[in-house]
């Protein structure tokens, strides 16, 4: 499937009008940009990123510094994850898709689970080559999704293992956050089994990680070749 940025919609009814109208938002100033609902969203998660990673940092390897700090982080994190989508719906709906808003809205997502595996791993909470392999997979994927609609005009849809990943790591990282030790009515047996449980979904993320990142490079591959191929032909016919 291959889409180009100037003109995946254009096949669709009302695509012009569509075409237009997100022409027009691209074309805002940035301070008008800033000020649309979508992208105060997408500032409001982004400064709930920086609150969830100074209370986790406040509150210490598995919270033993400050049990409340870490608590309060684990609750801001939750808000966070679970508005993922909404400042993209509300781009979408009310035609207010900018610059601005592409840039920042990936930059909040990654921001949000890989400063906490950074810090996790700092606290010996989770292991440094995951954490490493989580953000070689992340920070790749994204720089090439960037690299593919800025210089090449093509978008390459998310497959759907990666929003099951991005489910999994945020399931995963909010039960890892959560300091069950301090719950003290919770018997031993039942706290290990907890982060046995844990640490398998981490995995299970991980591996889920990779393999959708495998599938998206395949997938940008063959549309960057299909796209060179249609271009090189245009050209021949044109001359």
């Amino acid at each position: 499937m291959i889409e180009t940025g100037r003109g995946r919609a254009r096949h669709k009814g009302g695509s012009r009008v569509n075409d237009h109208r997100e022409n027009q938002t691209d074309q805002m100033p940035l301070t008008k940009q800033l000020s649309t609902l979508a992208n105060i969203v997408t500032n409001i998660r982004i400064a709930l990123v920086i609150i969830v990673m100074i209370m986790t940092i406040m509150g210490g390897p598995s919270g033993r510094n400050n049990i409340v700090d870490r608590w309060i982080a684990v609750i801001i994190f939750i808000i966070a994850a679970s508005t993922d989508k909404l400042d993209g719906y509300l781009a979408r709906s009310r035609n207010e898709i900018t610059n601005l808003g592409k840039l920042l809205d990936p930059i909040a997502d990654k921001l949000l689970i890989c400063s906490i595996l950074v810090i996790l791993s700092c606290f010996n909470e989770l292991w440094w080559w995951a954490t490493l392999l989580f953000l070689i997979r992340e920070i790749g994927i994204t720089i090439m999704r960037f690299v593919l609609v800025d210089t090449y005009h093509l978008v390459v849809p998310a497959n759907q293992m990666g929003k099951i990943k991005t489910v999994l790591e945020c399931v995963s990282l909010a039960l890892l956050l959560s300091p069950i030790w301090s719950l003290n009515f919770i018997p031993l047996n039942i706290e290990l089994g907890y982060y046995y449980v844990t640490y398998i979904l981490i995995g299970i993320a991980l591996g889920i990680c990779l393999l959708s990142g495998g599938i998206y490079l395949n997938a940008a591959l063959e549309v960057y070749k299909t796209a060179n191929k249609h271009g090189k032909h245009a050209a021949r016919h044109s001359k």
